[in-house]
C-alpha cells in the first residue's frame, strides 16, 4: 500500500519550466515502478513518463520526449518531473502513479496507486 500526493503545478508562461514532485508513503516505495500521467479536460488520460526501481531505465511518451526529465530519490520517497520548453499543449491536471510490477507500462489501468493530481496550466 502507498498515500501518493503531487505538488509543484501551476501558472507559468508558454518556454518556462516547471518541476512536480510527488511524496510516497509506505516502505516499500524504491519496489515501484513510478509514472506520471497526465489529462486534459474533454480527452483521455494520457501516459507521460515512468522510471523503473533503481531509476536508472526511463521511458517517454513521443510528445514529451528531449523536454520532460523523470527521476527519483528512493532515500526520498520522492519522484520527480522536470518539465521545460512548456508549450500551452501541456496544460492539464498531472497525476502520480506507481506499479507494484517490474516492467514500464504505458496505460493507465496497469498502475494500482494513484495520486489526486496537480494542475499544470501554460499560457500563451
Amino acid at each position: 500500500q502507498v498515500q501518493l500526493v503531487e505538488s509543484g503545478g501551476g501558472l507559468v508562461q508558454a518556454g518556462g519550466s516547471l518541476r512536480l514532485s510527488c511524496a510516497a508513503s509506505g516502505r516499500t516505495f524504491s519496489s515501484y515502478v513510478m509514472g506520471w500521467f497526465r489529462q486534459a479536460p474533454g480527452k483521455e488520460r494520457e501516459f507521460v513518463a515512468a522510471v523503473r526501481q533503481s531509476g536508472g531505465t526511463t521511458y517517454y511518451a513521443d510528445s514529451v520526449k528531449d523536454r520532460f526529465t523523470i527521476s527519483r530519490d528512493n532515500a526520498k520517497n520522492t519522484v520527480y518531473l522536470q518539465m521545460n520548453s512548456l508549450k500551452p499543449e501541456d496544460t492539464a491536471v498531472y497525476y502520480c502513479a506507481a506499479d507494484r510490477g517490474n516492467m514500464i507500462h504505458t496505460t493507465a489501468r496497469n498502475y494500482d496507486y494513484w495520486g489526486q493530481g496537480t494542475q499544470v496550466t501554460v499560457s500563451s
